[in-house]
């Protein structure tokens, strides 16, 4: 098959076009606080059959119908475009930071993945009809693909929530992001598991050898191929030419772990995604690099493959009342309410669960690269295809309002108690004040990603004018910083340390205060609640008896 000259001048026609109008479209959402992929989508079924076929029904036909060549080579456009846009995603996942959250991000991902997945399960097994299908010889594996579309997350959507919020940076965003990378993972192996039920593998061999080989691989590349990348990227650095060198040994490992997963029956997206995280761990990798080619593909390559999603599929015709409210409804249900159990068992407030809950829910890029896949493999149905981009785009579009709603309200509720996060409490054995001070200030940087430096500057600036230590062996040092929510760290020392207190008694509880510099009244609410807390002296004995950090939260939370 080879591209005549009118098909050429197509085929380039057709990429300018697409590209214009996502871009228009991305832009125009971007002005109403949502995610550009919504517009790219609304791009393509602006362009497709839904529209433009039904307006001007002779340019639709000339530029995306009648030239199967044009087609072959969109085709194979997207299918590049869907592979790099998985490998970036992977890139962006940061297993130190899935390490680091440990419980809360354990138990929100869990349930986020169970509840959902039980949820969509069951209703497909037991009632396929309501979802439109109508097959009877795969509904096994057609409510498998249910409950794995309904609990996969959007990573890319749900980190520019974050960032439009501005609170990517602080400990539910790390929270929320540590879940959706986990998350990810686990929904896109269940998923390329599925396809393998479906497709086989190409080598001929039986499902089980499938799964063992893509464990053998998710397990070699994560725990063996990441440290190998980790060797090898300084040399490519050094011997290559920057940034074309680096940008080009990225891509070869993505296309060659992409059609690995391939050969062996499991779809190329999932070798590179999985190729993507071990080459993003790496400390080599320079920001420079991960932020030219997350533009690079963002911008280029996969609004392309988003335009394309409606060229194909009239969405008035195709779509279902009945269908879309089920999987909105059920979407909304699974999602929000498995992570927000989640995120509460794990330490966090109610409001900021919520917030969480609804961060979690955007499905976006995930959810329609797996509904177009499961089309492509004859699992659903076009009406179920639509079904699912509309839900996608509702999940994405609802994010970002709700979880704003949710955190103004854990921001007015945070009083002491709903600030104080376990990752903040630890035992010490400082010897002096400028120790146990440098060691909250490490502690609070580690967790907030702040300065250090800075942050005990201010607070050392603080305490010298008068001391902290307000008696009953307790300090309260405090500081006012440029940060986005107020911050309490608590220092829990058994020997004592000369605090210069009023009472001359030895410190053992110390609570480090940051505030925002323009809410210093916050700061004045946070001394007098601790203060009235402790005005019985034997919670100071209970807490100095206790053994771990959930301990100490429940010894406080009894203190009315």
């Amino acid at each position: 098959m080879k591209l005549t000259s009118i098909d050429t001048v197509i085929f380039l026609i057709n990429i300018s076009v697409m590209l214009f109008t996502a871009r228009a479209f991305g832009e125009l959402l971007r002005r109403f606080k949502q995610p550009a992929v919504v517009g790219e989508i609304i791009a393509g079924i602006f362009l497709g059959p839904t529209i433009m076929g039904v307006v001007l029904p002779n340019v639709y036909k000339n530029m995306f119908v009648n030239s199967p060549n044009t087609q072959f080579a969109l085709d194979g456009i997207t299918t590049l475009a869907v592979i790099m846009l998985m490998l970036v995603s992977g890139l962006e996942v940061d297993l130190n930071i899935v390490f680091r959250q440990k419980k809360a991000a354990f138990t929100t991902s869990l349930l986020g993945i169970l509840f959902p997945f039980t949820i969509g399960f069951v209703a497909a097994y037991y009632f396929p009809h309501f979802f439109g299908y109508t097959s009877a010889n795969n509904t096994l594996v057609f409510a498998l693909f249910i409950g794995t579309a309904l609990s996969i997350t959007a990573l890319p959507v749900v980190a520019r929530t974050l960032m439009d919020l501005n609170i990517l940076k602080t400990e539910i965003g790390f929270l929320i992001i540590a879940s959706a990378m986990f998350n990810d993972l686990i929904g896109w192996l269940i998923f390329s598991l599925i396809l393998g039920i479906l497709g086989g593998a190409s080598l001929g061999i039986g499902f089980g050898t499938v799964v063992l080989s893509t464990l053998a691989f998710v397990f070699f590349t994560l725990f063996i191929g990441r440290k190998i990348i980790n060797r090898l990227l300084p040399s490519v650095n050094k011997f290559t030419t920057f940034p074309g060198g680096v940008l080009n040994f990225i891509l070869i490992l993505g296309f060659l772990s992409a059609a690995l997963t391939e050969f062996i029956g499991i779809h190329a997206i999932f070798g590179a995604f999985i190729i993507g995280i071990a080459i993003g761990d790496s400390v080599h990798l320079k920001e420079e690099t991960r932020e030219l080619i997350q533009q690079f593909v963002t911008n280029i390559f996969a609004p392309l493959f988003f335009v394309t999603i409606g060229l194909s599929i009239n969405f008035i015709e195709n779509f279902n009342l009945l269908i879309v409210l089920f999987f909105i409804v059920l979407a909304f249900i699974g999602k929000v309410v498995g992570c927000s159990i989640g995120a509460y068992w794990g330490g966090i407030r109610k409001n900021a669960a919520l917030a969480v809950g609804f961060g979690m829910n955007s499905r976006g890029a995930m959810e329609i690269v797996l509904g177009l896949l499961a089309l492509k493999a004859g699992l659903i149905q076009e009406k179920i295809f639509v079904a699912l981009v509309i839900m996608a785009l509702v999940t994405s579009i609802s994010s970002s309002p709700f979880m704003s709603f949710f955190l103004k309200r854990h921001k007015r509720k945070s009083g002491f108690l709903e600030l104080l996060e376990p990752g903040l409490i630890f035992y010490s054995t400082a010897a002096d004040k400028h120790a146990a001070l440098g060691e909250l200030s490490g502690r609070i940087a580690k967790y907030k990603k702040m300065d250090s430096t800075l942050i005990l500057k201010k607070v050392m600036e603080r305490e010298n004018q008068l001391s902290t230590g307000i008696g009953r062996n307790i300090a309260i040092p405090h500081a006012k910083l440029k940060c986005d929510v107020p911050i309490v760290a608590l220092s829990i020392n058994k020997q004592g340390i000369d605090f210069d207190s009023l009472d001359s008694q030895p410190v053992n509880l110390i609570f480090c205060l940051i505030v925002p510099e323009d809410h210093p009244e916050i700061q004045l609410n946070l001394l007098s609640e601790i203060s009235r807390r402790f005005r019985d002296h034997n919670l100071k004995n209970e807490l100095l008896l206790s053994s771990n950090t959930d301990e100490i939260i429940n010894k406080l939370s009894n203190v009315v």
